[in-house]
């Protein structure tokens, strides 16, 4: 099997950077000529197909939501975090509320795409040796999301999960989002298998483990003291992980 998954890791990676390569310059376009829906949509595209290049290591993303997501208001969706590959489905599968990511600074730069993305769509990149810029950024992507009607994704462990035991949620970023987004409902999101693509490491990647992911039911941001509703977001997050 590990023999199998270096020859298919191989032609995964010819494509999946082929892809990053071919959207970064359609992104810009996008941008231009049509302006931030423009860039959002091409986004969504590039993501499904990030998506469907997973099939080359015989692995399927399988997104699971028996619930009314509310409209026309802001989302947080607060989730585990087990690999590169959590984020185009968050991308593609809530595309219609406009996830925005909170990332690392690193990540704004050098990677086709991806930094483009981060950069100019909306993201927040936040420095994790500086705290005084982190919470400064978080700020105005707190103040964006509201204004624009977008929501916001974060994984509060900060670092992923390699094993795919969740750790203890960081509470900064979240309580800075929830402040200035008092209408918004949280909605709880579940990753499983994802950190399976990387058991060998960077290189081979795993094959053949589906990605799943469930959405729980949403919570009202202003429907519990904060502590109280970080507590009952982790444990429902922690719930739906197998």
């Amino acid at each position: 099997m590990k023999i199998l998954s270096y020859l298919l890791s191989s032609i995964f990676a010819l494509v999946f950077f082929s892809l990053l390569l071919i959207f970064h310059p359609i992104q810009w376009l996008g941008l231009k000529l049509f302006g931030q829906e423009g860039h959002q949509n091409v986004v969504n595209i590039m993501n499904w197909f990030l998506i469907k290049s997973l099939l080359i290591l015989g692995i399927r993303v399988q997104f699971e939501n028996k619930h009314e997501l509310p409209e026309n208001t802001t989302l947080i969706f607060v989730a585990n975090h087990q690999s590169t590959f959590d984020i185009p489905p968050i991308i593609w599968y809530l595309r219609r509320h406009y996830p925005k990511f909170v990332s690392k600074k690193e990540l704004g730069k050098g990677i086709p795409s991806i930094s483009f993305n981060l950069k100019y769509g909306g993201a927040a990149l936040i420095d994790r040796k500086d705290p005084k810029q982190a919470l400064s950024e978080l700020g105005k992507f707190a103040k964006r999301i509201n204004k624009n009607k977008w929501s916001a994704a974060i994984f509060p462990e900060g670092t992923r999960s390699r094993t795919g035991k969740p750790k203890a949620f960081s509470v900064n970023g979240l309580k800075m989002i929830a402040k200035y987004n008092p209408q918004a409902y949280i909605v709880p999101l579940s990753i499983n298998n994802s950190w399976k693509v990387f058991k060998y490491g960077k290189f081979p990647l795993g094959i053949g483990s589906p990605i799943k992911i469930v959405t729980h039911e949403p919570i009202k941001v202003d429907s519990l003291p904060f502590d109280e509703l970080i507590t009952k977001v982790e444990t429902t997050v922690k719930s739906g992980i197998h």
